[in-house]
């Protein structure tokens, strides 16, 4: 196991987490739950932390870490084939009908 991320928000780690799982990279959250022991203990200990199971994974976490992710999420907007409602291009769904996008135009 190797720490590869650390951040004062969990929503961040946890964010990378799901991240590196949808692109076959096992790992952990650690101290999840250990916010609550800051000023016993550095604030910095209490910070979540990220961890590979496997350290072969660790260059191409750091290089989905260099990354910008969320920039991939410009896909463009689409037609439902059934209602014609345009959709965002990050839905899956019609937010009118609720088709699935596989069956759009």
């Amino acid at each position: 196991m190797i720490k590869v991320f650390s951040a004062q928000n969990f929503i961040e780690v946890a964010f990378w987490k799901n991240y590196f799982e949808q692109h076959g990279i096992l790992c952990e959250i650690r101290n999840e739950f250990l916010g609550s022991a800051a000023g016993e203990v550095p604030p910095i200990e209490c910070w979540p932390e990220l961890w590979l199971e496997d350290e072969r994974d660790e260059v191409l976490a750091k290089k989905h870490l260099a990354s910008d992710p969320l920039g991939e999420q410009n896909i463009p907007a689409w037609a439902c084939a059934f209602c014609g409602e345009e959709s965002e291009g990050q839905f899956s769904h019609c937010w009118n009908c609720e088709k699935e996008k596989q069956a759009m135009i």
